[in-house]
């Protein structure tokens, strides 16, 4: 479950006071704007010394409802696809598959937030707006519940367009993610979201109906 949990906290994908509901709607409408999005990504990831301690880059893609596409293919491959019911997380290296409900997802991730709606996933979340030097509009993303992963994800917009986010991690971790090269999602790229299990890789299934 830690490596699932590691690979969910790398996306936010995916932000200290109390926000403003305001705030939050705001953030909303933005994201609401957003209906598919797919985007070359860059990421660098330093320490609490401000070390690089990974670069890499992938392939990045969402659209409502909960569906999006996070392909890392340097400097190891990792791949993780939300298909609107199902979140599954692949590790080549490992040839392991993890599959697990979507909506516990939520917990795992605010980068759960860029593909919601509904009121019951944001009021998981502390919302407000922060006003960076670049002069984009950034917005400060705080999970409320003391066991995520993730202490903090900033995500920043150019006037509609999401540019870029980073999140910071219980460890002290800060990863950046920029995106270059924004599209739509085509209606011939839809089957990013839809995954399908490699031949010969194990499988954990922790969907709540995996037992029945």
């Amino acid at each position: 479950m830690k490596k699932c949990i590691g690979l969910l906290s790398m996306l936010a994908v995916l932000l200290a006071a109390p926000a403003q509901a305001d705030d939050s709607s705001v953030l909303r409408e933005k994201l609401e704007s957003l209906d598919s999005l797919k985007a070359d990504f860059s990421q660098t990831v330093t320490d609490i010394n401000n070390k690089v301690i990974q670069s890499g880059e992938g392939v990045f893609a969402l659209a409502y409802p909960n569906k999006f596409y996070w392909h890392l293919t340097q400097p190891d491959e990792s791949l993780i696809v939300a298909d609107g019911k199902d979140l599954w997380i692949f590790n080549p290296f490992a040839e392991e598959v993890t599959v697990m409900d979507f909506a516990d997802a939520v917990e795992a991730s605010p980068i759960a937030l860029l593909v919601h709606r509904d009121e019951a996933t944001w009021a998981q979340y502390h919302v407000s707006q922060v006003k960076p030097e670049s002069g984009k509009a950034c917005y400060l993303i705080k999970p409320k519940s003391l066991e995520s992963s993730v202490v903090t994800v900033n995500v920043c917009f150019d006037t509609t367009q999401l540019t870029d986010f980073n999140l910071l991690d219980e460890q002290g971790n800060h990863s950046q993610f920029v995106l270059t090269n924004q599209t739509s999602v085509a209606e011939d790229e839809q089957s990013l979201f839809d995954f399908v299990v490699p031949a010969n890789v194990d499988i954990d299934d922790q969907r709540s109906n995996a037992a029945q």
